[in-house]
């Protein structure tokens, strides 16, 4: 829609996850270096947890994507299946043939051989589970037999969990803390930043950039740190709130996004935080509650910081 108006190859704030427009914030490089070095060094189980919205799908494709070549990875979407279902959904993952019938005796023999395969040519298995915390307690079980997978020197399987704070609940049940046990490395993946937001909005515009002559100096110093208030720095609020406020630019055909914009769309957004007054940068130097560090204002403090108190 917009694209062609702000000299754009593509929308640069779709939710759908894609490492072209990975931004490594502190959280998300943090979480992605965690995972790579304990892959890296061999250990079995691993876990992410992190709340909605604040790109756990995104990292785990970022660290599919730099584990291409290296390992060979699998990919489970949506564990909410049985404990067989599991078992064979991993094996055609992995692009497994196995015999009939498609017993449990049969589906983890035909992923033993083919770990083992796999390990005799020094290559590791990595299997990231999105969504984990949808897995039932039932399925499990077959989590645990994938972690036993191993030879006297080395497991045969490296099992990455990612999943929103649920998965933490489900772990901690005494009937499933054999499997808690097991994970070695866990990391928490939230929000970004407040300060990283403006960064945010320019690395996405510049990644759909036609060229380098495209500005990406779109949205305007407040209306990024009232992006940054309003979506509490969770990366898909920030891509909601953005798409909107580039639209109503283009509405009103102007290459700028002010606060106004911003205030529209969250306006339009279910799921922001409460509306703060944005004041502007030169009114926020005016008024010493502002440089104290104060967030909003009633309009007697206006009156009051001018001078014009009652």
């Amino acid at each position: 829609m917009y694209e062609g108006f702000f000299s754009l190859r593509e929308a640069p704030f779709s939710i759908t996850p894609d490492t072209d427009f990975f931004y490594p914030h502190e959280g998300a490089q943090a979480a992605l270096n965690t995972l790579l070095v304990a892959l890296r060094s061999g250990e079995g189980f691993l876990k992410i947890v992190g709340e909605v919205g604040c790109g756990k799908t995104l990292l785990c494709r970022q660290l599919l994507k730099t584990l291409q070549g290296e390992c060979v990875t699998a990919y489970i979407p949506n564990p909410d299946m049985g404990p067989d279902d599991l078992l064979m959904a991993l094996a055609r993952e992995l692009g497994l043939r196995v015999r009939q019938p498609h017993t449990r005796h049969n589906v983890l023999n035909a992923l033993q051989a083919s770990l083992l395969k796999h390990s005799q040519a020094d290559k590791r298995v990595v299997v990231c589970i999105d969504e984990a915390q949808a897995i039932p307690v039932r399925t499990v079980e077959s989590l645990r037999l994938l972690s036993n997978l191993e030879t006297e020197k080395r497991k045969l399987l490296q099992l990455v969990l990612l999943g929103q704070p649920e998965l933490d609940a489900k772990l901690a049940r005494p009937e499933i803390r054999q499997l808690l046990q097991r994970i070695t490395f866990s990391e928490y993946l939230g929000p970004m930043l407040a300060n990283r937001v403006p960064m945010y909005l320019e690395h996405r515009l510049s990644r759909a950039a036609l060229g380098e002559h495209t500005d990406t100096q779109v949205f305007e110093a407040d209306a990024a740190a009232a992006i940054a208030g309003y979506s509490g720095g969770v990366p898909r609020m920030v891509n909601v709130l953005a798409h909107k406020c580039l639209m109503l630019a283009y509405g009103e055909n102007v290459h700028r996004v002010t606060p106004a914009h911003v205030s529209l769309a969250a306006g339009d957004t279910p799921g922001v935080r409460a509306p703060r007054r944005i004041w502007p940068n030169w009114l926020r130097r005016l008024i010493p509650w502002q440089r104290a560090g104060h967030d909003s204002l009633g309009a007697a403090d206006v009156r009051s910081g001018f001078g014009g108190g009652q």
